[in-house]
């Protein structure tokens, strides 16, 4: 058994739609809500589904667990409640690290990319404690991702329980299907295909440094399949060591080569409109993040990555203009 906490969200239904074809017992902890996220586990629902302040109780009592995936989080970049997303993002992913450690059980766990701030100090994924406390991320979201990457280290460079394996991954830029119900969250993707399939030009933002030309701006795209792929491997019998994994591609892609992407992908004209950077992300938009991957290589995972234009198509053709968008 299995349990994915966030299990009815963007990169957890799809976990778990893979991990239903494996034929494996799930049990999910999230809220559907009002938003449509059913959706995303109706061609494939969990054995049970918990919600997330009944999960501490279930836990007391639950049956064995062969892993734990905790993808359950405040994901938002533009969070402003800090108790709420402290609550969320570290008290809880501390009492599952416990639970975990204590019952030998395999855990893994959603850090972020946004974990490395602007850039300034790489994309290195190293677990030390000296590398993490180098990091200054932007954001609430960031910053409580990154309090739990430091509480991690602190603790094991203490002596004290942890789970038998773990892995916390720092995702980048992940699309596909699914993403439907996070609103401002959605991915660039689906906003630009959103943009061409009303019939209008995709709208990318004017670069705001003197030196990088408009449409320049490069992130690490990466397509939810390969995030899933890897999550698979590492659950698996590979002897991967523990420790901190960025699940980006090591490629990063400009939104110009996006938008062009996804004009081709809906067989539309690749032209692109231009506008004006936000005032509010001026002198702090990050115009460059590139996963560094040599830690997950190492470890073993050898699988290619899906390119920008092949993740694109597929999820234009397959899901935004397929017979469902859902997998």
């Amino acid at each position: 058994m299995i349990l994915i906490t966030g299990g009815a969200g963007f990169i957890g239904s799809v976990l778990q739609a893979a991990l239903a074809r494996q034929g494996q017992a799930t049990i999910v902890a999230d809220r559907l809500r009002d938003t449509g996220k059913w959706r995303n586990l109706a061609a494939h629902p969990p054995d049970e589904i918990i919600p997330p302040d009944a999960l501490d109780a279930w836990l007391a009592t639950s049956p064995p667990l062969s892993a734990v995936i905790h993808l359950g989080a405040v994901s938002a970049t533009t969070a402003t409640d800090g108790d709420h997303t402290w609550a969320s993002n570290v008290a809880l992913s501390q009492r599952i690290w416990r639970h975990c450690a204590a019952h030998r059980v395999p855990l893994l766990y959603a850090s972020s990319a946004a974990t490395y701030g602007d850039g300034s100090a790489g994309f290195d994924d190293d677990a030390s404690l000296a590398h993490l406390e180098t990091l200054r991320p932007l954001n609430l979201y960031g910053f409580t991702k990154h309090a739990f990457d430091l509480w991690v280290a602190r603790r094991l460079a203490a002596g004290r329980p942890a789970p038998p394996f773990w892995a916390g991954l720092k995702f980048f830029n992940v699309y596909g299907p699914n993403e439907y119900h996070k609103g401002a969250m959605i991915s660039v993707v689906k906003v630009k295909h959103d943009e061409v399939a009303q019939g209008l030009a995709p709208r990318l933002f004017r670069a705001d440094a003197a030196d990088l030309a408009d449409g320049q701006q490069k992130r690490d795209f990466i397509w939810v399949d390969d995030v899933v792929d890897v999550m698979l491997w590492l659950l698996g019998a590979h002897g991967a060591p523990s420790g901190l994994y960025n699940l980006g591609t090591g490629q990063a892609r400009s939104y110009l080569d996006l938008a062009h992407a996804v004009c081709r992908a809906n067989g539309a004209p690749e032209a692109v409109e231009f506008i004006p950077m936000p005032k509010s992300l001026r002198g702090q938009y990050q115009n460059f993040t590139e996963a560094r991957m040599h830690r997950l290589r190492a470890a073993g995972y050898t699988r290619p990555f899906t390119s920008l234009e092949d993740g694109v198509t597929r999820y234009v053709h397959a899901y935004l203009r397929g017979p469902t968008p859902y997998r």
